[in-house]
């Protein structure tokens, strides 16, 4: 999965997208000016699957997560949702925001976060965080996921294991969790295990170290986590995104091949390089070449290539995104403002 650079896609972006077949595309602030921009963007994407269609990704959460330009609209951060209570609210939001987002043909959410926010020192989750009790975590995360589903969006659960318990931020440097394996499953972990006992979709991992778990490898690249914690103790088989590939808790201890190896090797099912299109394409190569010269690889490819075709199968049948002529009035039916004012009403 890829970022694009601007509103539209490049004759680059294009000839490149054409050669390599990437599975989906996430977009960010830069590439979302107004409406009818997004929504033609969105089509454009669509449009470059062949025997599959595209994820079309976007992080939404609300707060200071948040892409869409106004009229869409920016609901408060995660931590003023948890201190409301409400479930309700809560499905609202999910809701809500899975219809503003299936209107421009997005189709995948990284939200909501289900890392506990157990350290006030966590200097990049803080108020991405429901709460710092797993059990509102799991309470109120859940039905944001219900929420989302029944507004046309897949849900993404983040940043498992848990991303609550850390001092550093992994876009900037590699974050150690020191807690205990007992302390682990008592708070970080609870709402991801609630998760995939439920069925979620898809799960983002964390590039952060838990000593307690694998001594030598962060979440994403760790089969112990991967492939041992989620696929075989938690018997999940949703799809596994790794968190931006870019980012400098990978990028500044470990070579581009190095990481792409060990990540496909954990179970990673989707790579995500968000802002950097010439490395995405050399890992694209590297790994053809890998799965060509090593069977393993190759059986690892192709076990996600099954869990991703599954989903796309399920969820991806057409384009939701709506006429240009129509977006203004399809937008202005979805007038969620009152959501935001029943939040702020019950803080």
């Amino acid at each position: 999965m890829i970022g694009v650079q601007g509103e539209a896609l490049s004759l680059d972006e294009r000839l490149i997208i054409e050669q390599c077949g990437f599975g989906g595309f996430i977009l960010f602030a830069h590439n979302c000016r107004e409406p009818k921009q997004i929504l033609s963007l969105c089509r454009e994407l669509w449009e470059t699957g062949t025997e599959l269609p595209p994820f079309i990704a976007i992080d939404e959460e609300g707060g200071r997560v948040h892409r869409l330009p106004p009229p869409f609209t920016h609901f408060p951060p995660a931590a003023a949702l948890g201190r409301t209570g409400s479930a309700e609210l809560a499905y609202k939001v999910g809701l809500a925001t899975g219809r503003e987002l299936s209107v421009l043909g997005i189709n995948l959410n990284f939200a909501p976060v289900l890392d506990v926010h157990s350290n006030p020192s966590n200097p990049v989750i803080d108020d991405r965080s429901l709460s710092t009790d797993p059990k509102e975590v799991i309470r109120l995360g859940w039905e944001v996921v219900r929420g989302l589903r029944e507004g046309g969006v897949i849900p993404c659960g983040k940043h498992f294991p848990g991303h609550g318990d850390t001092e550093k931020d992994s876009h900037l440097e590699l974050p150690i969790a020191e807690k205990s394996l007992a302390e682990l499953k008592s708070v970080e972990l609870p709402p991801f295990v609630h998760a995939c006992r439920q069925g979620i979709e898809t799960l983002m991992t964390a590039h952060v170290l838990y000593r307690a778990l694998d001594q030598e490898f962060p979440g994403t690249l760790s089969e112990r986590i991967v492939s041992g914690l989620l696929r075989q103790d938690l018997g999940y088989d949703g799809v596994v995104f790794s968190d931006d590939m870019g980012m400098k808790a990978i990028g500044a201890n470990y070579g581009e091949e190095e990481a792409t190896g060990l990540a496909v090797r954990a179970g990673i099912d989707v790579l995500l390089f968000c802002h950097e299109l010439s490395r995405a394409m050399r890992v694209y190569e590297f790994l053809c070449a890998e799965a060509e010269r090593d069977p393993a690889v190759r059986a690892r490819v192709e076990e996600s290539y099954r869990r991703i075709t599954q989903l796309k199968n399920r969820r991806l049948r057409a384009f939701t995104g709506g006429d240009e002529t129509e977006i203004a009035k399809r937008l202005a039916l979805l007038d969620h403002r009152r959501i935001v004012e029943e939040i702020q009403s019950s803080l």
